[in-house]
């Protein structure tokens, strides 16, 4: 099993954080806007998911956006090294010191400010001349709010904390960021063809890109820095609609057998299906197994599609050998955050039933309408690519933005001067055996992806643990342009929000709704329960005198006491069970949808260097 197949675990309390100890300021800069440091004396810092998304899911086709992978994007950067090595050579960034810079202000502080902005290309040089130098006009808040969402910050054009931090970062380290992105550029840039679609995990992005332009942009959930997300760069072949999901043995072992003892019935309230030998085997009746004197590995235990399936609605599969897919989520709620590192390694899709929509292209006949059915049937579906469709999944932390400018982002898993291109970056602080930061392929290691997928999920009880501290997060960013241009002014959209392609939000009301009142049906009888044992106790008072004041007292404590705790217990279950929250809304070819994400698995093929060093063939 991979050290890689530890994916998508939904931890809102255990990203690894070590990159921002000692780390340059534009590390902490979006530490600062997209979550809070907790702890760092710690030996596994923590960043607490917080802060609002500062990018967007939506739909861009036409408006000649420019893609983060392009066909010439090494040469690009060759050319912003030198000007970079230029700005070294002349002393470096202009300081700018702490101010509250607003339209108007007219300072050193400003003149410093302006020239910052001009030497990487923000500003035009007449901003920095004349009555200008040392103005805030303007262009100087157009440039700095350029500035602002070219390095993944929210794009307000005032300055702030995390802004500050991200001018005031060296040169010298920026020329070292673009640099290690070349040979980076130049190799996913290889077959890339007209259509492709391009995730780039630093970013927390997807770009699905058509003629050289951007289509559509979706938010993902990629692997915390103790368990990356490996680079690949291969062919989709699959969408699968409504997929299964197969629990590993150690799940079996672990988790389901000691359910199913507790409770016969836990097989078929859970949608689980045993089938002998494999998923071409036999089904088998659970009565017929002795669960207490049984092999599991001669078994399959496999869930059924739909709402409470731990991988949701939809996965794109391809070849890698690291067995990570792109996927649909429950937990759409965790989209709602700024640093979304959260997975084992997976990805995890915001608004999924576009991509699949962009994706297929027409295919078949597949449209908005045609998926949404699709999911709500809970049929199991693949649908294999007719034509050759790349993709890339990049560690791009530099790239050739617009007007001559370059984004950049952290350096999440800390890679840049190690040499990495492809394969699985090892955990931050860690080495492989050959002393590297990045293996080829896949180490035997821990967990395989449907166990970290499982515990990801909520499906054996895990969720409730991964989302503490995680409670009431910010809406998730959508884009305002184009949902304003479908949806009427003054209607509910958050009352018609739905999550993915079945209706999720309605089945966990409905749900959460019949499973409260059952507990307060139950509650009633224990209520009713008590004040029997209490009228008990005082007929005992009356005529058992001979147990004296005192033993009748703690009788009757006793029973009282027995009754609050299973009261307790009772509250307890109630409070912890997740109920999924409505999440902000994202829009795609006119259906609303909450944003997506999800958790799947995937059954690993053999180790294939080929798989991760070169694009694959079409398929």
């Amino acid at each position: 099993m991979s050290f890689t197949m530890n994916m998508c675990r939904t931890s809102a309390v255990a990203l690894g954080l070590s990159i921002l100890l000692g780390a340059p300021p534009n590390l902490l800069a979006q530490a600062v806007q997209g979550g809070v440091i907790a702890n760092a004396s710690t030996p596994e810092p923590v960043l607490k998911p917080a802060g609002t998304p500062t990018t967007a899911t939506e739909i861009v086709d036409g408006q000649n956006q420019m893609p983060m992978l392009q066909s010439n994007g090494e040469q690009i950067l060759q050319e912003d090294s030198s000007k970079y090595r230029a700005i070294i050579a002349q002393g470096g960034f202009a300081r700018v010191a702490p101010f509250g810079f607003k339209k108007g202000d007219k300072s050193a502080n400003v003149a410093a400010l302006n020239v910052r902005l001009y030497q990487e290309g923000y500003l035009q040089a007449e901003g920095t001349q004349g009555q200008f130098a040392d103005l805030f006009t303007s262009a100087t808040k157009d440039a700095l709010a350029r500035f602002q969402r070219n390095h993944g910050l929210i794009a307000t054009g005032k300055m702030d904390a995390p802004t500050l931090a991200e001018i005031n970062v060296p040169a010298e380290h920026r020329l070292a960021t673009i640099e290690a992105n070349i040979p980076r550029l130049a190799v996913y840039q290889q077959g890339l063809g007209d259509r492709y679609v391009l995730v780039n995990v630093p970013a927390q992005q997807l770009e699905a890109v058509s003629g050289g332009r951007v289509s559509e942009r979706h938010n993902t959930i990629v692997g915390r820095p103790a368990r990356p997300t490996p680079v690949v760069m291969t062919g989709i072949e699959t969408v699968k609609f409504n997929p299964y999901w197969n629990a590993p043995v150690s799940i079996v072992q672990k988790d389901i057998v000691p359910k199913v003892l507790a409770d016969p019935n836990y097989l078929q309230t859970a949608h689980i299906k045993i089938l002998k030998g494999g998923p071409t085997g036999p089904e088998v009746d659970p009565k017929t197994l002795d669960f207490k004197n049984f092999a599991p590995e001669e078994y399959l235990f496999r869930e059924e599609p739909g709402p409470e399936n731990a991988m949701a609605t939809a996965k794109i599969e391809f070849k890698s050998p690291f067995g990570i897919y792109l996927h649909d989520t429950p937990e759409k709620q965790m989209f709602n955050y700024n640093n979304r590192f959260f997975s084992s390694g997976c990805i995890r899709i915001q608004n999924m039933s576009g991509l699949v929509n962009w994706v297929l292209n027409g295919q078949g006949g597949y449209n908005p309408e045609k998926i949404a059915s699709m999911a709500k049937s809970l049929e199991r579906l693949d649908v294999g690519l007719g034509a050759p469709l790349q993709l890339r999944v990049a560690y791009l932390t530099a790239w050739p933005a617009s007007g001559g400018t370059v984004a950049f982002r952290n350096d999440i898993y800390q890679m840049d001067g190690s040499g990495f291109t492809v394969g699985q970056p090892m955990p931050v602080g860690e080495l492989s055996p050959e002393n590297k930061r990045f293996v080829l392929k896949p180490l035997p290691r821990a967990l395989s992806i449907d166990a970290a997928e499982a515990e990801g999920s909520g499906f054996f009880g895990f969720r409730s643990k991964t989302n503490q501290g995680a409670a009431n997060p910010p809406s998730s960013k959508i884009s305002a342009s184009k949902i304003s241009a479908r949806v009427p002014a003054g209607t509910g959209v958050a009352s018609r929000t739905r999550s993915g392609f079945f209706d999720w939000v309605s089945y966990n009301q409905k749900k959460a709704a019949a499973e409260k009142l059952a507990l307060a049906s139950d509650l009633k009888k224990k209520s009713k329960k008590i004040k029997v044992a209490g009228a008990k106790i005082k007929v005992k008072t009356k005529v058992g005198a001979s147990l004296g004041d005192a033993k009748v007292a703690e009788q009757k404590a006793g029973v009282k006491k027995l009754a609050v705790k299973k009261l307790a217990a009772a509250d307890k279950s109630l409070s912890t069970k997740p109920i999924e929250k409505k999440s902000a809304i994202c829009k795609t070819n006119g259906s609303i949808n909450g944003g997506n994400s999800c958790t799947a698995r995937v059954v690993i093929p053999p180790a294939d260097v080929k798989a991760v060093e070169a694009p694959a063939a079409a398929n």
